[in-house]
């Protein structure tokens, strides 16, 4: 039987230099591969030059090597954001989207091809869960866009398709390798990381400690009408969430980012306005407002402007810190899900 190969980019420092002496090769050849992987950001093992060639092509053979290929890249002519969607080597398709801002270049990542969530207005979620990512499918999103751009990477999102604490080990591997200093040693306080809100999940998050940014997506004020959008709502009540809000802050020290899509005519009233501000200055946080993207399977609108900016004076008139979140690359299928749907559906 065929010995199954092992996802070595998928691996801390250490574990791989635990392999490589167990293998009878020096310390210092897992030092140079964890380079060349993680730092250097080789496409393959033929790229890396200093490793013997022999050793090279038993590598090949031995373990899998993460290496994306991109599928389909479109730039937005309103503010050169790119989208990006890429093939996995079983076939399957994800996106990322990469974003230049004055403080530097965001890269937006998916966690699971799909999405078993059900939220109403994403349509991440219109087809289901596929799998989950492993932890080097995570990162060669970043090491991919890093190459075809050729601009480094400042800050991470974990926003795209999926629900990251769906995937929480292999999502938790991931933070360790990207923030790792011997790797692209992103700092965590430049990660985000964005759930639906799976309370126990979240308090195990809380308990490592990390310093990344927790974002929720809340999206409603009373349980009623987060039902009514997000599944989710059935098995968390948004009592329960504003208590692990809290727990996560008193174990990591670091506020939580409220999401808000404004729905028109759904969530945007005076009264939700008036309720987000209650709930928010409940918990130490920050609330993210976001003009909803329509995707054409629902017949949810976006809020009109007025409506949006009226909203948020409300919630800073409440002294609660607030922004509305600038929408970047509108015009290239920004929302997460929809490059990919549209893409597959076309195929088919």
């Amino acid at each position: 039987m065929e010995q199954m190969k092992e996802d070595i980019k998928s691996w801390t420092l250490q574990e791989l230099t635990e392999h490589m002496k167990a293998q009878g090769e020096k310390a210092f050849r897992a030092a140079q591969m964890y380079q060349w992987m993680h730092v250097k950001l080789a496409r393959g093992f033929s790229e890396m030059t200093n490793l013997p060639s022999a050793f090279r092509a038993q590598c090949a053979e031995r373990y899998i090597y993460t290496a994306l290929t991109p599928v389909l890249v479109q730039e937005s002519a309103l503010d050169g954001t790119r989208k990006f969607l890429f093939a996995l080597a079983d076939g399957n398709l994800v996106e990322s989207v990469w974003m230049r801002y004055k403080h530097g270049n965001s890269v937006c990542i998916s966690s699971q091809v799909g999405c078993r969530m059900g939220c109403r207005f994403c349509a991440s979620t219109l087809d289901g869960l596929e799998r989950n990512l492993t932890p080097s499918e995570m990162l060669d999103q970043i090491y991919a866009i890093t190459g075809i751009t050729g601009e480094r990477v400042s800050n991470v999102v974990v926003m795209g398709t999926g629900e990251p604490l769906d995937n929480y080990d292999n999502l938790l591997r991931f933070l360790r390798i990207l923030t790792d200093e011997n790797g692209l040693h992103i700092s965590q306080r430049n990660v985000t990381v964005s759930t639906c809100g799976l309370v126990p999940k979240m308090r195990q998050l809380a308990d490592e400690k990390l310093q990344i940014t927790l974002a929720l997506s809340l999206h409603a004020t009373t349980d009623e009408k987060r039902k009514k959008l997000m599944p989710v709502a059935n098995r968390y009540s948004i009592a329960e969430l504003m208590e692990t809000c809290a727990y996560y802050f008193e174990k990591t020290g670091r506020r939580i980012t409220f999401e808000y899509s404004l729905v028109g005519g759904v969530n945007d009233t005076d009264e939700d306005a008036r309720e987000l501000s209650t709930l928010a200055r409940s918990v130490n946080c920050h609330v993210n407002l976001i003009p909803v993207n329509p995707i054409k399977e629902r017949d949810y609108v976006q809020s009109e402007a007025s409506r949006i900016r009226a909203f948020q004076a409300k919630l800073e008139r409440n002294h609660v810190t607030v922004t509305v979140r600038r929408e970047m690359g509108r015009d290239i299928d920004g929302a997460c899900g929809q490059l990919r749907r549209g893409h597959l559906h076309r195929e088919q």
